[in-house]
């Protein structure tokens, strides 16, 4: 697989097409499992490969194509979040159109903004270390030595970060 990760990274099409087959199920996985939506995976997961095929010159293989491919697909998943999570606010926040005769609110934002946390919030507001070790482990089912030697910790320490994540996320699902 290196050969055709340094034959995309020079702008073969064929070597990029054989990663793309090779990772696709993985990358569209995750996009799924982070944004809720199979639609939007698709649509997510077709980011990612533009986004890689952009980037991939600049893969200097200090860790893994599959765990760098992993770390963009999250990367692209979480700036979509951050972008629909903005859109969602803008369209919530009421204008001077909804507003009736009397200056009250029109039915445009009556309806109350739903603060539900669901897992995919609760997971983005891990920290870094423990988000990475969770999704790494619990949603992608890498061993904690795997997790341990992309990070350059001990499987011990992965073990602490799994540990505090699921507290965190027992917490924030709890309230």
């Amino acid at each position: 697989m290196l050969g055709d990760v340094a034959l995309a990274a020079s702008g073969d099409r064929r070597a990029f097409e054989r990663l793309y087959r090779a990772h696709v199920d993985r990358v569209f996985s995750i996009c799924v499992r982070m944004c809720g939506s199979r639609v939007r995976g698709e649509e997510l997961t077709q980011d990612v490969f533009v986004r890689v095929w952009e980037k991939l010159p600049t893969f200097r293989g200090e860790s893994a194509f599959p765990t760098w491919l992993h770390r963009v697909a999250v990367n692209v998943a979480l700036n979509d979040r951050k972008v629909q999570s903005r859109e969602r606010t803008r369209r919530a926040e009421p204008d001077e159109d909804s507003r009736d005769e009397s200056g009250a609110l029109g039915s445009v934002a009556a309806a109350p903004v739903g603060e539900r946390l669901d897992l995919e919030a609760a997971i983005a507001l891990l920290p870094p270390g423990a988000r990475k070790v969770f999704v790494l482990h619990d949603v992608e089912g890498f061993t904690h030595e795997e997790i341990a030697q992309e990070m350059g910790v001990t499987p011990g320490g992965t073990k602490s970060q799994l540990h505090r994540a699921r507290m965190l996320l027992r917490e924030a699902l709890s309230r």
